[in-house]
């Protein structure tokens, strides 16, 4: 754990250094910024899930008064980008000399761009133009995916299987013949839309040192940098990427949206002659078709435990529809490789996890990252256990728990501090649990209306913070210190992305904390690739953490130049995160993390048993954080979560058909308004300084998410006696649940 002077920078909850342009409408989202003589760009997508492109002809749209440009896949250099792998066009369509890069693989794949003097003039123009397809067979069922002779989404590939870890630990055999209980399980988790209140926009121009520049929302500057330059045929320092003020993120832009061909477009027109930005905005229909989602997981399992409530064995076997491309899915699955075993010592464990492409929308990065599928098998597996020992469900998890000496799933211990116990009783103390001589065991519930059954669930997990499996972690920072006798203003270059969840303020506090200043004289410069360094991806509820350590170690190195008298004082730094390695191929043996975040969650609940509809009442987050660097934030962290987490659990039905959305809109797709905000909705923090942590902080942002699915099935169990095995639980979906339809 690294400190600083008791400044009083962190602790405290300074006030959002944006907010005061956000409230008052002077913060410039990607849609907001609006250049001289700006040109306008809209995209023709595939609109069917599977087909080869075998010609496009363009010849009318580009005919039309007012378009300047029209783009097909002949005028990409590299017609390929991704952010574990190159395998997505840019544009789809014939011309290209990478192989199959003519076909279309979901309806958001991208055909065509055209520039116009308008954005009306630019729709009317994709509407001229006339593409010429081939309809492919249609691969929509993962399980048909994987099967031997499957049709092949990716010719070149040998397989449509993405990726497959394994864990092999013990004797699982010998671990089932010692439990007198066995409980299997078939679990399966939607798709989730990231919903963010800002769709994908940006603007593209050249600067003054002839620089392509992307202004756009995204989570990880350096990254979108390298794949624009590596798809445009550019040297990277050709290519600028700039962060303006960025609507949300939620994982959903870690990929890459409308940044390629932005910067496509102000190349082709210099190459014309025309010096003009150009501008794109999409239509909340475009964003829900365009981008990733959440994946949607099929889980078999099964666990085993003596009659004394020990657990002996747990078998597991994962199925991720990936969608057309890869994504993140290799990494999604990693975590939810770790996550399906839970938070507990288990001497014997196999599983088996895969993702696979199927023709629909790719799933990739969404807030818990994996964590929430493996988590939702696990503890539903954990709560019918107890039910079927008899045992209290907290203190059969304490009973189970890994700590500091104990042997994870990947048969090495957890890193930094295991305190998963105390987390799991603080949540249990604060909600509907009392500790008797016997143990943890629930308090009387107050009575249900007439018609509403009453209950109350538990559940909880583990969520890794920063990259995992072998990544060396880094992040860099500079900091300035200006003045003559003492620091009158400190500037700190931090690439972090603020989308929202207010890491910018997280980032001046600790620059102030370190330097031992004012909090006022900190000044951030922040994702702009041609004024900072690589921060890495605001992702992995890593920021607060990476960042943190990287302002710390550029603090200190500055302030010792100070102190010799330098001014001003300037020092770059670059923070290595402990190493991690892959894991093991045969066994999945080794250490894929250096920092996990713990949570655990308590929920009551009332149903009504006529309409089924869900009202939940009280809902506990418990965390340990580390450190507070902003109380007000972090518990906004929190809250925004298990928001978020309730729309996953409860009313966000994400329907894909044929390979076609259905719910494209968000009068079809529904998130928790403040009407679906439960009455009581209480974070619980703790603090227990993390040894790696920046003045002991870990991250956050994705552990609201992790358990609360489980926590609200066991809280239906309680008032219904029904277990639900899937979700999003609709009233329809709880009416049959309860054998009504």
């Amino acid at each position: 754990m690294i400190e600083g002077k008791e400044m009083g920078a962190i602790g405290k909850s300074q006030k959002r250094i944006d907010a005061l342009d956000k409230v008052t409408g002077r913060a410039n989202y990607p849609g907001d910024i609006h250049l001289p003589d700006t040109l306008h760009m809209k995209i023709l997508f595939a609109g069917r899930p599977h087909a080869i492109v075998k010609a496009v002809d363009t010849g009318k749209a580009a005919a039309l008064e007012g378009v300047k440009l029209v783009l097909t896949a002949v005028d990409v250099p590299c017609n390929e980008y991704g952010l574990q792998i190159p395998d997505q066009p840019v544009l789809c369509g014939p011309g290209s000399e990478k192989p199959y890069t003519d076909r279309v693989r979901f309806i958001g794949d991208q055909v065509a761009a055209v520039v116009a003097e308008t954005e009306e003039i630019a729709e009317a123009a994709c509407a001229l133009i006339e593409v010429t397809y081939e309809d492919l067979p249609v691969l929509l069922d993962p399980f048909e995916a994987v099967r031997e002779g499957s049709m092949l989404i990716h010719p070149d590939k040998e397989s449509n299987i993405y990726q497959s870890y394994k864990i092999r630990k013990g004797d699982l055999e010998k671990g089932f013949q010692e439990a007198d209980v066995i409980i299997e399980g078939e679990y399966r988790t939607p798709v989730q839309e990231h919903a963010y209140l800002q769709p994908e926009a940006g603007v593209a121009y050249y600067d003054e040192e002839g620089r392509v520049v992307v202004v756009a929302g995204g989570q990880w500057a350096h990254e979108e940098q390298e794949q624009i330059a590596h798809a445009l045929g550019l040297d990277l320092e050709q290519v600028r990427v700039i962060h303006p003020a960025i609507g949300g993120a939620f994982g959903g832009r870690e990929d890459l949206s409308v940044q390629v061909v932005l910067g496509l477009a102000v190349v082709k027109l210099r190459e014309m002659g025309i010096e003009q930005p150009v501008k794109i905005v999409w239509s909340r229909e475009e964003s829900i078709i365009g981008h990733h989602k959440r994946h949607a997981y099929h889980i078999k399992t099964r666990w085993g435990a003596t009659k004394e409530g020990r657990l002996t064995a747990v078998e597991v076997d994962l199925l991720a529809d990936g969608g057309a491309y890869m994504y993140t899915s290799n990494k999604v699955l990693t975590n939810a490789l770790i996550a399906c075993t839970g938070v507990y010592d288990i001497p014997h464990i196999k599983v088996d996890a895969r993702a696979v492409a199927t023709n629909k929308v790719p799933g990739g990065a969404f807030r818990g990252f994996g964590g929430p599928q493996g988590a939702f098998s696990a503890e539903c597996q954990m709560n019918k256990l107890a039910e079927e020992l008899g045992m209290d469900p907290v203190n059969f998890r304490i009973l189970n728990t890994l700590n500091k000496e104990g042997l994870s799933s990947v048969s090495t211990p957890l890193p930094g501090l295991v305190n998963i116990t105390d987390v799991l009783e603080r949540c249990a103390s604060e909600s509907f649990w009392e500790k008797g001589k016997s143990g943890w065991q629930k308090k009387a519930l107050e009575g249900s209306p007439r018609g509403f059954k009453r209950g109350v669930g538990y559940a909880c997990g583990l969520k890794n913070i920063g990259f995992s499996t072998g990544y060396q972690e880094n992040s860099w920072a500079t900091v300035e210190l200006y003045g003559a006798e003492e620091i009158e203003r400190a500037v700190v270059r931090q690439a972090a992305a603020e989308v929202g969840q207010g890491t910018h303020t997280a980032i001046a506090q600790m620059t102030a904390e370190a330097l031992g200043i004012p909090f006022e004289r900190v000044e951030l410069i922040s994702a702009d690739t041609g004024k900072t360094q690589d921060s890495g991806s605001v992702s992995a509820s890593r920021m607060t953490f990476m960042a943190g350590n990287s302002v710390y170690g550029a603090s200190k190195l500055a302030l010792k130049k100070w102190d010799d008298e330098e001014r001003p004082a300037i020092a770059t730094y670059q923070y290595l995160a402990p190493k991690t390695t892959k894991l093991d191929v045969e066994t999945g043996e080794g250490t894929p993390n250096f920092a996990y975040g713990y949570v655990a969650q308590a929920v009551e609940l009332l149903v009504d048993t006529e309409t089924g509809q869900i009202y939940v009442e009280k809902i506990y987050s418990t965390h340990d954080v580390g450190k507070a660097i902003n109380p007000d934030q972090l518990n906004g962290q929190i809250e925004g979560g298990v928001i978020q987490a309730l729309g996953y659990v409860l009313t966000e039905n994400f329907i894909q058909e044929g390979g076609f959305v259905k719910t494209d809109k968000l009068s079809t797709y529904l998130i928790p308004t403040i009407q679906d905000v439960p009455p009581q909705l209480i974070p619980v923090i703790m603090e227990n300084p993390d040894p790696y942590g920046p003045f002991g902080a870990l991250g956050v942002a994705e552990m609201p998410f992790i358990s609360l699915a489980p926590a609200i099935m066991d809280a239906m169990h309680d008032a219904t006696g029904v277990w639900f095995d899937d979700f999003p639980l609709t009233p329809e979906r709880v009416l049959k649940g309860l054998g009504k339809l």
